[in-house]
């Protein structure tokens, strides 16, 4: 009989340190803050830094900083030794007056409501990192931007690579360029070490692509075939590769594309989320020919492949479904096209 999935068990796997990462945790100098470390990835990110250099035996203070408009992950987050600030880093007065540390995990950033809101996802994705970038321009960072900054690409060209030319559609994906125009600017004016963790997916149970699809199936709803593939990666290795990530800054900035190694169909996701969940997927529009595809390849010869297969977590996705596992009700928009949150 399989274990039952609760939201213990989800924060526990998240949160377990490979040896990979406790060997990095003791190379990395001095404490860790995470900046805007209230979102979807960010409380099991602190979570596993704290763990991590508690099981590399360093003394590191990881500090997060939020709005703290989510209860739930600052008690988690403060459970496990992680110091939380509340904090609006659109507040100038409050970000600068943030205390400094050696190394800067910036993860702010606004992607849903967009349309209509622009003024704000302008603010916050480029106007921010600018202020960002002066306040900590003697750390060391990892900043967090989107593949959706690549342009769609056919099926046969295996996704974008860090070297190709960026195409963002849309001012989400132009906003998100200009995040890393700051970061870039600061690299090379100030000669701060900058890795940009250009992200593609991450899976967590709660809210993700595997969970968009199975939330379709079982509400019946149709799933569109528009855009035909996809590509994700479990959360867990995604916030390693984060942290790892301040090994790799550089100046100029360093630029890696993380997802998953598998290019997964959707179609073939949706049939075996299905059999899981006891319920035929519904299908709608032509199969597609081009999709947001990402090559991760550096990514993978860096850090190693994900810890847990797309297989895996499909079977996980649709498990814990089954077993009323609390959600984030933070839907991913995979299938949008045009590049309007």
């Amino acid at each position: 009989m399989r274990q039952k999935w609760t939201e213990e068990r989800l924060n526990a796997y998240l949160a377990t340190p490979s040896d990979a990462l406790v060997d990095d945790m003791k190379k990395i100098k001095g404490d860790i803050m995470v900046l805007g470390a209230g979102g979807k990835m960010g409380p099991t990110l602190c979570v596993l830094a704290k763990n991590a250099a508690k099981k590399a035996g360093v003394e590191k203070r990881i500090i997060a900083v939020s709005r703290g408009s989510d209860k739930i992950a600052a008690q988690l987050m403060k459970d496990h030794g992680v110091e939380v600030i509340a904090a609006d880093l659109l507040d100038k007065e409050k970000l600068y007056a943030l205390p400094c540390a050696e190394n800067i995990i910036y993860m702010a950033g606004l992607k849903f409501g967009t349309c209509g809101n622009e003024w704000k996802t302008w603010a916050m994705n480029a106007t921010l990192p600018a202020f960002v970038a002066d306040k900590f321009k003697n750390s060391n960072m990892v900043v967090f931007s989107s593949g959706n900054i690549y342009p769609i690409v056919s099926l046969a060209d295996g996704g974008c690579r860090e070297i190709d030319p960026v195409g963002p559609n849309g001012e989400y994906a132009m906003s998100c360029l200009a995040r890393e125009r700051a970061f870039e600017y600061a690299a090379n004016t100030y000669g701060t070490k900058v890795f940009i963790y250009r992200l593609n997916f991450a899976v967590d149970l709660r809210y993700g692509v595997l969970f968009d699809v199975a939330n379709k199936i079982v509400k019946g709803e149709p799933i569109s075939l528009s855009t035909p593939c996809f590509n994700f990666i479990w959360q867990g290795s995604a916030n390693e590769i984060a942290i790892r990530g301040l090994l790799h800054a550089e100046s100029p900035a360093k630029i890696m594309n993380v997802t998953g190694p598998e290019t997964v169909s959707i179609r073939k996701a949706a049939e075996e989320l299905g059999e899981i969940l006891g319920k035929k997927p519904i299908f709608e529009n032509e199969p597609g020919t081009d999709a947001y595809l990402n090559d991760a390849s550096l990514a993978m010869e860096t850090f190693g492949y994900p810890a847990v297969s797309a297989k895996t977590l499909i079977r996980w996705q649709a498990e814990y479904i089954l077993d009323g596992g609390r959600t984030l009700d933070k839907p991913t928009h995979f299938e949008e096209r045009k590049g309007k949150y």
